[in-house]
């Protein structure tokens, strides 16, 4: 025999309401209406946003630096170190910048629901104006710290090892461990539009992200700019070995395994119906 409803009051049902995990479908539609909008921005909005955003995340590679140049060399220390990789992370999303692997995920779920050429090139648009100028920010941060000299020597020595470590390995290592960075980043997109504790979720992936040394297209690009600049690797290095190989490791964890998985899951849960209303969009 079914058990009654418990009776609450309307102050506890409202409660209820506002404790309640929003469904896939809020999250699903909260994306698409923020990559609508970031689509729709002008071209110099998108790319002065792109700009901080790219010089922010230099702070990435300064605060490990700094952590770096002040604790011993023990095990315990890189648990810490990584701390400082979140910085750049936490700057450009409270501030609301334009960073290239959160823009592989916001502007594919209005693709996704209007498939057309047209919003297709909009993507492109938005892809390329964000890249471009994302890494002309991390390579003026980059260029400004090296030339510079303003820090300590343990620093210096600490932002050329950050450096050398970043471009180490080959196409197929940083190939892997660029689309394991770009899912952990997509997913964090997905999880900030139905959280309330925004920056705890942000220190938490980006921690992860870069203590398991994964390969960030912009993150990263800092530092091997600045391992350029000191002449520990070569441009076409960095083109071929780290750029090409992360930026598309990103770009496919974060559309392949994050926004097209997602958009199947709400698109089954509406079904037909819903099927039919992305095709109309």
């Amino acid at each position: 025999m079914p058990q009654n409803d418990i009776s609450l009051s309307e102050e506890e049902q409202q409660d209820v309401t506002a404790r309640k995990h929003p469904r896939a479908q809020v999250l699903y539609e909260t994306i698409r209406l923020e990559g609508e909008q970031e689509l729709d921005r002008p071209a110099w909005a998108l790319a002065w946003s792109g700009l901080a955003a790219g010089s922010s995340m230099g702070f990435s590679m300064l605060a490990m630096a700094l952590l770096r140049a002040g604790l011993p060399e023990a095990r315990w220390s890189e648990l810490v170190i990584f701390l400082g990789y979140s910085v750049g992370f936490v700057i450009v999303i409270v501030a609301r910048q334009q960073l290239f692997t959160e823009n592989t995920i916001t502007p594919v779920i209005p693709l996704l629901h209007n498939k057309t050429w047209a919003t297709f090139a909009r993507v492109l648009r938005l892809w390329s104006i964000v890249l471009i100028t994302n890494l002309i920010g991390t390579f003026a941060f980059a260029w400004a710290v090296h030339a510079t000299a303003m820090f300590p020597v343990d620093v210096e020595r600490a932002l050329v090892e950050i450096g050398e470590e970043a471009i180490a390995g080959g196409f197929a290592s940083h190939f892997v461990r660029a689309i394991f960075s770009g899912w952990l980043i997509a997913l964090m997109v997905w999880m900030l539009a139905g959280a309330q504790a925004r920056g705890f979720i942000v220190v938490m992936i980006t921690y992860l992200i870069g203590l398991a040394h994964l390969s960030h297209v912009i993150a990263g690009s800092t530092e091997t700019f600045y391992s350029v600049l000191n002449g520990d690797a070569t441009v076409s290095e960095y083109l071929l070995h780290f750029l090409l190989p992360v930026g598309l490791g990103n770009m496919l964890g974060g559309i392949a395994l994050v926004s097209a998985l997602n958009y199947a899951q709400v698109a089954a849960d509406e079904g037909p119906a819903g099927s039919a209303e992305g095709k109309d969009g």
